[in-house]
């Protein structure tokens, strides 16, 4: 098995397909995953499963592959057992997730806006308008500024979870772009299209941020390290020639007046 786990992902899936069905029930999201150059082992390691979890999900893999071999599911200590892994994140690492709260607000009112579009079309464009503002310039400019900047200096950004967070930046700036030209052309279809694209990618993609990517990096980094990337943190707000709380006042006049 140890063979196994220093495989890449895809070639064991792509060999064994068993192993992603087994991955997938464990909210593992291989199968779909757009570049596959982690090895197995990575995969276990960076999703930080509880102990139960995680013997559970190696012995079914192990099975999956090596469906003759008789074998007896380990045990560990009870007093770990359905033990809850807390997500806890360093003072710069926080940051960013309170700033993903201000990103998801933002996601969870789309649907009412693509739905104003027919009905108060003056009133939708203006507010789409402000969400195109808010993800150019907040999302993407100051916050993706310490996140791509700095935060994935931190690790080797080779690897697969790294490539896959740029890939589907990209993939929300394209959106966004497509948002600004239908807001030229009041094409509500092609609005509504990419909005609504826009918040099931952004939705998932800072799941996988918040609960995945950020506990993974923290808890590889020195004092040192965390210490230096706050006050990069704290740099990089300062230089910033936008005023983040305007667009936070934005989605917070929208929630009250869309509730």
């Amino acid at each position: 098995m140890e063979k196994q786990l220093s495989r890449g992902i895809k070639d064991v899936i792509t060999q064994h397909p068993q192993v992603g069905r087994i991955l997938d029930e464990f909210n593992v999201g291989c199968t779909t995953c757009g570049v596959g150059t982690c090895l197995l082992k990575d995969v276990v390691g960076i999703h930080n499963l509880n102990p139960e979890t995680e013997i559970d999900l190696m012995y079914q893999i192990e099975k999956a592959i090596y469906p003759d071999r008789e074998m007896v599911k380990p045990q560990i200590d009870p007093a770990k057992l359905q033990k809850t892994v807390e997500l806890k994140y360093s003072p710069p690492v926080k940051t960013l997730v309170d700033e993903h709260v201000v990103i998801k607000r933002w996601l969870a009112l789309i649907p009412k806006v693509v739905a104003a579009l027919d009905n108060q079309p003056d009133d939708a464009w203006q507010w789409i308008e402000q969400g195109v503002a808010l993800i150019q310039n907040y999302a993407d400019r100051y916050h993706h500024a310490k996140e791509e900047d700095i935060l994935f200096k931190y690790v080797d950004e080779s690897m697969e979870i790294i490539q896959v967070m740029h890939e589907e930046h990209v993939m929300g700036r394209n959106h966004r772009k497509a948002v600004s030209e239908a807001i030229k052309t009041q094409d509500k279809v092609k609005a509504a299209t990419h909005l609504l694209a826009f918040r099931e990618l952004l939705t998932q993609h800072i799941k996988k941020e918040d609960e995945i990517l950020y506990p993974w990096i923290d808890r590889a980094l020195s004092d040192n390290q965390v210490g230096e990337m706050f006050a990069k943190f704290a740099e990089t707000d300062a230089n910033s020639t936008d005023d983040p709380q305007k667009y936070i006042d934005f989605v917070e006049a929208l929630e009250e007046r869309l509730a």
